[in-house]
C-alpha cells in the first residue's frame, strides 16, 4: 500500500507520541505548570531585600479565619484581580524535517502536497494585576520566548499582553496590558509564615478559570536544590493547596486574602507538594523589571560545598585540596576573573563568617548574598590551611545572555 506524506506524518506523530509517554511514565521530574520546555540551569544569586516595589502589609498575624467563610471572603477579594494567560510560540515541526530526506521524497513522490515547516505550541498559565493601569504579574516560564500572550480577565474581556521583562533566575515575569481602573490585589508578607496556617491557590489549571483550592502552608525556605530546581536562585515556600497545570503564576493567599506567593512548581514523583515564590521576592523583581526590563543579580562566582568529615576526605584527596576543618562550607571551584577570585578566594578556603556573622551551611552563604547589592563589600572569613583570614569581595552581576 502506498501511503501519502500526510498518512505517514500522522503514523510518525503517533509513534513519537508513544515513545514520548513510555520515556515519562518511566521516570520522575519536577515539572512547571505549563506546556512549554524545562527551564534552563542558571546559577545565580537574587537581588537585595532593600528594594521594596509595592505597599507590602505589615507582619499581621496570618493564622485566622476562625469564620467558617473566610476562604470565600478571600477569593471573592482578591479573584477579580486574577487572570488567565494563553501564550504561542512557533517551533520547528520535527515531522517536516524528516521528511526532507530524499529517500523519502523518493519513495512518495515529489507532487505531495509540503509538511509545515513550524507548528503552533500553545500554553496557559495564571497571573494576578498589580496595578490599576495593567500591570501584571506571572511567571517566566509562562510567557518567555513567546510570540503572542494573550490575558483574560474575570469579567470575560481579552487584552493582547506585552511582555516588559522576564528574569529566569527567579522564574518572575511582568506583563502590561492597555487597561485601566482595573481591580487589584492587596500584597502581603511571606517572612513571618508559620508551617500550618492556611494557604489558598487561586488560578487556571487546564483553562479552568479562577479554580481555588485550599490547604496550609508546609513549610519554608525551601532551597532551590531541594525543590528540584538548582538553577534558581529562590527560597521556596511549600504548600499542600493543589496547584496543577495551568496554576503556574497565580496568587498563594493567606487567610486575610493578601498574597504572600507566586505559584510556580509542583513535584510530579509526589501528591500534595507545591511550591512557590515568596512575594517579597517577586515583588521586588517585578519593579525591577518594570523600571529597567531586566533584574541584576549578585554573585560571588563561587562553587560551595558543605563539609563532613568524609566530604572534607574526598575533596582533599579528589580536588587535591588543603581543607583542615571536618565542618564549615569549603570552596570547591573559584570562576575564572570573577569577583570571588579577584578578592583573593581560592579553592580549599573554607567560609567561616560573613560581615562578622557566622555560617554554617552553604544556604546561608547564598542568603547573605542574595540580601546585597551588586557593588556591596562582603568581609569573607576563611580557613585557609588552618589559618583564619579575611578577604573583602565586591559583589558583581551576574552575566546573563
Amino acid at each position: 500500500m502506498k501511503l501519502s506524506v500526510k498518512q505517514l506524518a500522522v503514523y510518525l506523530s503517533l509513534v513519537v507520541i508513544s515513545g514520548g509517554a513510555g520515556v515519562l511514565g518511566s521516570r520522575y521530574f519536577l515539572r512547571y505548570n505549563h506546556s512549554f520546555r524545562e527551564l534552563k540551569n542558571i546559577t545565580v544569586a537574587s537581588p537585595p531585600e532593600s528594594i521594596t516595589p509595592y505597599p507590602i502589609q505589615g507582619l499581621e498575624n496570618s493564622a485566622g479565619g476562625d469564620n467558617v467563610n473566610f476562604i470565600a471572603a478571600a477569593v471573592q477579594k482578591v479573584g477579580p484581580a486574577v487572570v488567565r494567560i494563553n501564550a504561542t510560540r512557533k517551533v520547528a515541526n520535527p515531522i517536516s524535517e524528516a521528511l526532507k530526506n530524499p529517500l523519502f521524497r523518493r519513495f512518495f513522490g515529489e507532487d505531495e502536497e509540503p509538511i509545515p515547516q513550524e507548528r503552533i505550541e500553545r500554553g496557559t498559565g495564571s497571573g494576578f494585576i498589580l496595578s490599576e493601569n495593567g500591570e501584571l504579574l506571572t511567571n517566566a516560564h509562562v510567557v518567555a520566548d513567546t510570540d503572542t500572550v494573550l490575558v483574560t480577565l474575570k469579567d470575560g474581556r481579552t487584552f493582547e499582553g506585552k511582555v516588559v521583562g522576564v528574569d529566569a533566575v527567579t522564574d518572575v515575569a511582568v506583563v502590561k496590558i492597555p487597561a485601566d481602573k482595573l481591580p487589584i490585589v492587596k500584597l502581603g508578607n511571606s517572612q513571618n509564615l508559620i508551617p500550618g496556617q492556611w494557604a489558598i491557590a487561586i488560578g487556571n489549571p487546564l483553562g479552568l478559570d479562577n479554580t481555588v483550592t485550599i490547604g496550609i502552608i508546609s513549610a519554608t525556605d525551601r532551597t532551590s536544590a531541594q525543590v528540584g530546581v538548582p538553577d534558581k536562585r529562590v527560597s521556596f515556600i511549600q504548600t499542600d493547596a493543589a496547584i496543577n497545570p495551568g496554576n503556574s503564576g497565580g496568587p498563594l493567599l493567606n487567610a486575610q486574602g493578601e498574597v504572600i506567593g507566586v505559584n510556580t512548581a509542583i513535584r510530579a514523583d509526589a501528591q500534595g507538594l507545591g511550591f512557590a515564590i515568596p512575594i517579597e521576592t517577586a515583588a521586588r523583581i517585578a519593579k525591577e523589571l518594570f523600571t529597567k526590563g531586566r533584574a541584576d543579580h549578585p554573585f560571588l562566582g563561587i562553587e560551595m560545598v558543605d563539609l563532613s568529615p568524609t566530604k572534607k576526605q574526598q575533596l582533599n584527596k579528589e580536588d587535591k585540596l588543603n581543607i583542615q576543618p571536618d565542618v564549615g562550607i569549603a570552596i570547591k571551584k573559584v570562576l575564572e576573573n570573577s569577583p570571588a577570585q579577584q578578592g583573593g578566594l581560592l579553592p580549599g578556603d573554607v567560609i567561616q563568617r560573613i560581615n562578622g556573622k557566622p555560617v554554617k551551611i552553604a544556604a546561608q552563604v547564598q542568603k547573605i548574598v542574595d540580601s546585597s547589592t551588586v557593588g556591596d563589600v562582603l568581609e569573607i572569613e576563611v580557613n585557609r590551611k588552618g589559618k583564619t583570614q579575611t578577604f573583602k569581595v565586591i559583589s558583581g552581576t551576574y552575566p546573563q545572555k
